[in-house]
């Protein structure tokens, strides 16, 4: 069961990307490993609601149920104690991270604000790209009623590319839509 971004890599990228960067071997070209989602929750050692509403905005999105990350050690100053929940993430592979990056790419990101692209700056120099989400409200599961606050949430993308260009090409390919 493919889905249609998996068919787009397949068939368009993937040779796109075996002649413009010249591999030898079809185990070099550049894929997709996983898309992480993180969202840190400040709030949550105060209120426990917001950890509750988080969960299930992320499960919403995602799919999938995430991990509740606490903290490991007590930290006076931010009013944290040890095992305190601080933040949730998700990891998402093979058919729910394609999934999910079609709907980002065509339905989440034309829904923001003035948007104009994303930066091509983001990249980790190994292949990886992140991108920062300042609100839940632009993915279409989300109805704003329902949200009480609202929260941003970071996005990794894991690519099996050496360099920022290879996986560039390969995100682009896919149609994610950097600057000019």
């Amino acid at each position: 069961m493919n889905t249609s971004l998996q068919q787009l890599y397949i068939s368009k990228v993937v040779p796109e990307l075996k002649q413009q960067f010249n591999y030898s071997n079809q185990q070099e070209i550049p894929k997709l490993v996983k898309i992480t989602i993180n969202r840190g929750l400040g709030e949550a050692s105060q209120n426990p609601k917001a950890l509750e509403k988080s969960i299930d905005e992320i499960q919403l999105i995602t799919g999938q149920k995430p991990i509740i990350c606490k903290s490991k050690k007590a930290i006076a100053g931010f009013k944290i104690r040890e095992d305190i929940p601080v933040g949730i993430t998700v990891n998402l592979r093979r058919h729910k991270m394609y999934n999910f990056l079609n709907k980002l790419i065509n339905l989440s990101l034309p829904r923001i604000r003035d948007f104009r692209g994303i930066s091509n700056k983001h990249f980790d120099g190994r292949g990886n790209y992140n991108l920062g989400l300042r609100e839940q409200l632009i993915f279409p599961e989300i109805e704003y009623d329902q949200v009480d606050h609202v929260r941003g949430f970071d996005i990794s993308i894991v690519t099996t590319a050496k360099t920022d260009e290879e996986s560039f090409a390969l995100l682009k390919g896919l149609g994610m839509p950097f600057q000019n």
